[in-house]
């Protein structure tokens, strides 16, 4: 008699290449980033916002660089939770850095999905709730349905987000903005530097997606050769976008129209275009979309990575025989994206988000500085970069952690 269908034995498979990865990685990053949070980042930086989207990719590049070697290291979907177990030899810290993460995901796609309704309903009149709970739901089957599937989709969203994006920067560009003066280094006194750190917080919110690349590492075709470019390529691209985006819109809107508005790059592409935003605000509900698609894949494979190394109850690493994805881990994710979606603000949802972030990029900073001090064996093949990197990513993840805090 053959398995069932929730038989784990079933394995992931490998079926992702050097494209699809970056549409992926780039994909949860954009939707998740500049669509939803330029009017809360232009809220606290005001004509600075340029700054704090600057000095959130300068510390989320530290980490690139650790996440490229962990992941090439220890290619399994636990990802965070494998890494620190291979430096601490520890289930208590594995485990709980593994649950830190699927709350990151589950918080961050929550986040997004709140922010999708307020585009969404310049559509559809209905509440809210109502259309929060349609989104979760039905991006809830597509992960279900397949990697390949729902990493096409997520590719398909990618082209489209990036290409309204595009839309806004060449129509700027047409009518002289941003002006130069939107790269004016700010001035050094404690208000403006406190905004700034602060929306620097969020800002790095919107990075938050690269990561995700190494928790469906055990679906990438040639993880070791394509995961880090594909890190890497994500990084860049999305920084050369807010920068741009974060320039224009305070450059064209006042800061605090934008931090009003519930759907802020609307209001940007409205007045750099003078066209009606319907157009625009479809590309932004795709974006929207794209992301909280992106995240709850994450959390499920995560979920399904840490019940196969024995963290979680072993149900959760059942993978449907015929859709080769973790069910069961993907419906817990679903109930629980809905729950806080329903339950908290977007700007509460996006700062928790980065609070946690910072701490689970910390840990992996440090189990990678402890792998190579104590020179730990991988028998994978897998990049290799300056011992400095996870110390001042380590450091840089720390001091913004604390910033926050503090203000």
């Amino acid at each position: 008699m053959t398995g069932t269908p929730l038989d784990p034995k079933p394995a992931l498979r490998r079926r992702l290449g050097l494209l699809l990865l970056v549409l992926y990685g780039t994909g949860i990053t954009i939707g998740a980033g500049i669509y939803v949070l330029i009017g809360a980042v232009a809220g606290h930086a005001g004509a600075y916002s340029v700054w704090s989207f600057i000095l959130a990719a300068a510390v989320m590049a530290l980490t690139v660089g650790s996440y490229a070697e962990m992941a090439t290291r220890y290619p399994v979907s636990a990802g965070e939770a494998a890494y620190v177990r291979a430096a601490f030899n520890s289930r208590f810290l594995s485990t709980t850095v593994g649950l830190l993460t699927v709350c990151i995901n589950v918080v961050a796609a929550s986040a997004v999905a709140l922010g999708s309704a307020g585009y969404i309903r310049q559509f559809i009149d209905l509440p809210a709730p109502a259309i929060i709970l349609a989104v979760v739901l039905s991006l809830g089957a597509v992960a279900a349905w397949g990697i390949l599937e729902s990493v096409a989709l997520a590719g398909l969203f990618t082209l489209v987000e990036a290409g309204g994006l595009i839309w806004i920067i060449g129509s700027a560009f047409h009518m002289g903005l941003p002006p130069p003066s939107s790269f004016t280094v700010p001035p050094m006194d404690a208000a403006t530097l406190s905004g700034i750190s602060f929306a620097s917080l969020l800002a790095f919110f919107a990075f938050v997606g690269f990561e995700g690349l190494a928790n469906i590492v055990e679906e990438a075709k040639a993880p070791h050769r394509d995961i880090p470019w594909a890190m890497t390529m994500t990084l860049l691209l999305t920084t050369v976008l807010y920068v741009l985006i974060a320039a224009i819109s305070v450059a064209a809107v006042p800061p605090g129209e934008l931090a009003a508005s519930p759907a802020p790059l609307s209001l940007v592409f409205r007045t750099v275009t003078g066209m009606n935003p319907a157009t625009f605000n479809l590309i932004a509900v795709v974006a929207t979309l794209n992301t909280v698609l992106a995240q709850m894949t994450m959390a499920s494979r995560i979920i399904y990575g840490m019940a196969r190394q024995g963290d979680l109850p072993t149900g959760l690493s059942s993978v449907h025989a015929r859709t080769g994805t973790p069910l069961i881990a993907t419906a817990a994710v679903i109930l629980a994206v809905t729950g806080l979606a329903l339950a908290f603000p977007i700007e509460e949802l996006a700062e928790g988000t980065s609070l946690a972030t910072l701490a689970a990029f910390a840990f992996v900073n440090l189990s990678l500085l402890r792998i190579r001090m104590k020179r730990i064996h991988s028998a994978a093949p897998h990049v290799r970069v300056p011992i400095w990197v996870p110390a001042m990513g380590i450091l840089t993840c720390v001091a913004m952690f604390a910033v926050a805090l503090l203000l």
